[in-house]
């Protein structure tokens, strides 16, 4: 038998699940509607397009330096104008609540917005694809103390970025990083303290890293002013090339009239500024290693004797001719090239080694080649060295970057004979950032022929 009991709650325990009647809870009276506890702030304007928030350069450089200097001017007024804007667009302190709301901006004028700066960063070590070009958002510039930003025209590639690349260039910070050693463009900024620079000024650069993106900042002390003839290209490809090769031939080789060089990879961006440099000296005579489809622009800038190197042996080539050797090899190979040019040398001569380009064999790293380099390495002792009257040297002008005093006298040197019409960069050829796979390529297969450039616009015919 089974009792079924129920339960069925009074009303007050009802009531206390549901809402009571309007009859039981009449409504409040009405009151003074209460201040929010916040005060409301009407909504600051929306973000107008300034000449300053919107300008931005072609990036391309302009086929004369007048014209780039107008461009410059013109960088320079939109960048005055919009601080003055941007400082007239700022919302006011503090706004009644109820105050009317602004008035209504075009739809166009509401979305634009400062372009973003783009910039490329090597992410890991490897191929091609480790070069990715990046974008940050745009901000006013601001410089410290002793620097100055400016809007990047063109930028140098060299060598060590293909070696940095691959994770063989030791002067690299950590990753991710922008890379570039050089480049040219428009002081847009100048920090407290900055009294040689001033906004509008053209300027080339040579940092540690850094320089491949749209708008970069630097000490002052790294920035040098181009001569009024000088393009934004030329200007990018200088500094690096022709500081080394300057400080090869003349700082360490005592480049005299007389005497004979030997310059390898002679159709590249060091190797175009060596044979241009010897020829400021009288009766030189320059050997140039070479693909043989580059031998006539070698002949062109001063080679002597150009020598292929894929279908001879440049040793023999160079006794043939001169019995004795030569007086300066100028070696960016490393490896058994060195112990080359160190039989090559006459007495008091020397081998200056500024680079291991025999390491690099292809877009990745390649561990024989590697082991190969380093066990043909050339090593000599001072036993050795004392008999044979030679010398034997090394430059790495990535830590000369505490020198400023030695490099910015190079410098000035160098623009002296710009202006004098002895040296003149030869750009090989000008790739947009988009295209940075095609330039690396350009140079690690050696089709160059001088420098390789590249630039934050639009492409440019090559």
């Amino acid at each position: 038998m089974f009792l079924i009991f129920t339960f069925r709650a009074p009303w007050p325990f009802k009531w206390a699940r549901e809402a009571p009647p309007p009859a039981w809870r009449p409504a409040p009276p009405a009151r003074d509607p209460q201040p929010p506890l916040f005060p409301v702030r009407a909504p600051p304007p929306p973000a107008v397009c300034t000449p300053y928030s919107c300008a931005r350069t072609s990036g391309v450089p302009a086929m004369s330096a007048e014209r780039e200097v107008a461009e410059a001017a013109t960088v320079v007024a939109a960048a005055e104008a919009g601080a003055r804007e941007d400082a007239s667009l700022q919302p006011p302190e503090a706004e009644a609540a109820g105050d009317a709301p602004p008035p209504a901006v075009s739809e166009g004028a509401a979305a634009a917005s400062p372009p973003p700066l783009r910039s490329l960063v090597l992410t890991g070590f490897g191929g091609y694809d480790k070069v990715k070009l990046q974008s940050r958002p745009a901000a006013p510039p601001a410089p410290g103390a002793g620097h100055v930003t400016l809007r990047v025209r063109a930028c140098g590639l060299n060598f060590a970025d293909l070696m940095a690349r691959q994770g063989l260039y030791d002067r690299l910070p950590p990753l991710p990083v922008t890379p570039g050693m050089e480049g040219a463009g428009v002081v847009i900024a100048v920090g407290e303290g900055v009294n040689d620079r001033k906004v509008g000024d053209r300027v080339m650069v040579l940092i540690q890293s850094g320089m491949w993106q749209e708008e970069v900042t630097v000490s002052s002390a790294q920035t040098f002013l181009m001569p009024e003839a000088m393009t934004f290209e030329e200007a990018a490809a200088l500094l690096v090339n022709y500081i080394t090769a300057y400080m090869i031939l003349f700082d360490f080789g005592n480049l005299r009239p007389g005497q004979s060089v030997l310059v390898h990879m002679a159709a590249g961006g060091v190797g175009i500024a060596a044979l241009q440099l010897c020829r400021t000296v009288e009766n030189v005579t320059v050997f140039g290693t070479a693909s043989a489809s580059k031998h006539e622009v070698l002949k062109e800038n001063g080679v002597t004797h150009p020598i292929d190197y894929h279908s001879t042996d440049y040793v023999d080539e160079i006794r043939k001719i001169s019995p004795k050797g030569v007086d300066i090899v100028m070696d960016p190979l490393g490896g058994s090239d060195t112990a080359k040019g160190y039989s090559l040398l006459k007495p008091m001569g020397k081998v200056i080694i500024y680079g291991m380009a025999n390491l690099l064999t292809g877009p990745k790293r390649n561990l024989m080649a590697l082991a190969r380099t380093w066990w043909n390495q050339f090593n000599v002792t001072a036993l050795q060295l004392l008999p044979s009257n030679r010398a034997v040297c090394g430059y790495h002008l990535g830590y000369l970057n505490g020198e400023t005093e030695l490099v910015s006298g190079v410098v000035a040197r160098l623009l002296a004979l710009y202006n004098q019409g002895h040296i003149k960069p030869h750009i090989d050829s000008v790739w947009p950032f988009e295209k940075v796979v095609d330039a690396m390529r350009q140079m690690q297969e050696k089709k160059n022929v001088g420098k390789v450039l590249l630039v934050p616009g639009p492409e440019k015919e090559n």
